[in-house]
């Protein structure tokens, strides 16, 4: 499996911290699709991802979901099991093949006592997830569908199992899913917004499936004011998407 592309924003564990957790936690391959936990259930110990994605949903209702966050290579997630109320509080599933890293609260006590700059780098990157989640969190209550959606569509242009070899976004059904979580918006109201990107010619339809080159949105991302465009950068949009 290759290397993903990573955000140029987005913190991710070094090697040698990897290297170090590998001593300490239970390495482990998920199939594309796989529920490693659900909603509710107890929970101990973290999460690192050593290849793939791994994809966090809250359940709205029946069909319908958010996505908070989406966890790529050394990057984290389940750290509700170092809580004092320790119960997952997403759904995570495998997007494409995954392989993690589990660090049980057990293993997290010895690693603190015996590697604690290594420690002290997981908690760092923990911290840093923490803060893009509150960026998320303003997203919602500040920006507009289509500009969550021009924010979601240059993350996922960042995956490289999403893209084609010329770098456009191939949206089939359940990646247009995907998307619709993402945003935080119905699939009606994502829908209109693409609806009008294509009128527009900035995306192109093929078949049951939407062609989209994020770079063509840029110019959308120039009408955010300033702290919005900040508030997308340290979210997870690549510096390139921004800039270029």
């Amino acid at each position: 499996m290759g290397e993903e592309q990573q955000p140029a924003a987005t913190t991710r564990l070094a090697a040698a911290t990897i290297d170090v957790l590998l001593s300490y936690a239970a390495r482990a391959t998920w199939p594309a699709g796989f529920v490693i936990y659900q909603r509710g259930a107890p929970a101990d110990g973290v999460f690192i991802v050593v290849e793939g994605r791994v994809i966090l949903r809250s359940r709205v209702r029946a069909g319908r979901g958010f996505i908070p966050w989406i966890a790529t290579a050394h990057e984290t997630f389940g750290a509700e099991g170092l809580s004092t109320a320790p119960r997952y509080t997403t759904e995570a599933r495998a997007d494409d093949e995954a392989t993690t890293l589990f660090l049980s609260g057990a293993r997290y006590r010895s690693l603190i006592r015996e590697q604690p700059q290594q420690a002290t780098c997981l908690v760092a990157q923990i911290l840093s997830e923490r803060s893009a989640l509150l960026e998320k969190l303003r997203e919602l209550t500040t920006m507009s569908v289509e500009q969550r959606l021009i924010v979601a569509l240059a993350r996922m242009a960042t995956f490289q199992s999403y893209t084609r070899d010329d770098g456009c976004i191939l949206l089939s059904t359940g990646r247009y899913r995907v998307l619709c979580e993402l945003v935080g918006a119905t699939r009606e109201s994502v829908s209109l917004v693409l609806g009008r990107f294509a009128g527009e010619g900035l995306i192109e339809r093929n078949g049951t499936a939407l062609i989209v080159d994020a770079g063509r949105l840029v110019h959308r991302l120039d009408e955010l004011p300033l702290d919005d465009l900040l508030a997308a950068h340290a979210s997870g949009i690549p510096a390139s998407s921004v800039l270029l």
